[in-house]
């Protein structure tokens, strides 16, 4: 593949994730049985500040985005670009897909949104364009304090499901279901959208252990 075919592919990829990311995300709000982590987070302030979940997203993103600045982070084409795509496929979504109340369509709905989430999130980090605001702040927390991904991204995590919780996020299976499931899926969809490199290797081989730390934005 030429250089400009591997950049065409990525940009599609990137912008294609991101899209369906936050399509996924607003699948979670309308199944109402519980958020990803960030996803509680951003509802709980929706409603506490009467803005869309979408514009909240955005704004959380830029926020978390200039925390980069003392950790020393830089920013690529994919984490600006994932702090306002997202929100506005997610708001856009939302608008889109009726309200539902059956749980005989909710459940579908939940499992819809996590799998479209793993599918998003091996999209957009195999394009390589830089990673999502939040997954900065957890690889610059890690480098300036030596604390393991893992410890680093439960503690942010466990931090905003709490906020948002008590906020008034949704906390339900879904929470639960996502937390368990999304690492496998988006280990598999990175491996199924990797964009292979110039010399022809596999990138998801090349950078496998930074791509297993990043499973989310």
């Amino acid at each position: 593949m030429s250089t400009k075919n591997r950049l065409g592919r990525r940009l599609i990829q990137l912008y294609v994730g991101l899209v369906l990311y936050g399509a996924s995300a607003a699948l979670l709000v309308e199944a109402g049985l519980g958020l990803e982590p960030w996803g509680v987070l951003h509802q709980g302030l929706a409603e506490l500040t009467g803005l869309t979940i979408g514009v909240v997203s955005i704004v959380v993103g830029a926020a978390v985005l200039l925390l980069w600045i003392p950790l020393r982070q830089r920013p690529g084409l994919g984490t600006v670009s994932n702090v306002f795509v997202v929100g506005i496929a997610m708001d856009g979504t939302l608008a889109l897909v009726p309200d539902v109340h059956s749980l005989a369509v909710r459940i579908p709905l939940l499992l819809a949104g996590v799998l479209l989430n793993g599918v998003a999130t091996g999209l957009y980090i195999s394009a390589r364009f830089g990673p999502g605001p939040r997954d900065g702040l957890m690889t610059g927390l890690h480098r300036r304090t030596g604390r393991s991904i893992r410890l680093i991204r439960t503690a942010i995590e466990l931090a905003v499901v709490a906020s948002g919780f008590a906020l008034g996020g949704t906390v339900g299976i879904g929470t639960v279901l996502y937390a368990v499931s999304i690492g496998p899926l988006a280990q598999l969809f990175l491996r199924v959208f990797d964009v292979p490199s110039a010399s022809g290797g596999s990138t998801v081989v090349a950078e496998g252990q930074p791509r297993r730390a990043i499973l989310r934005r």
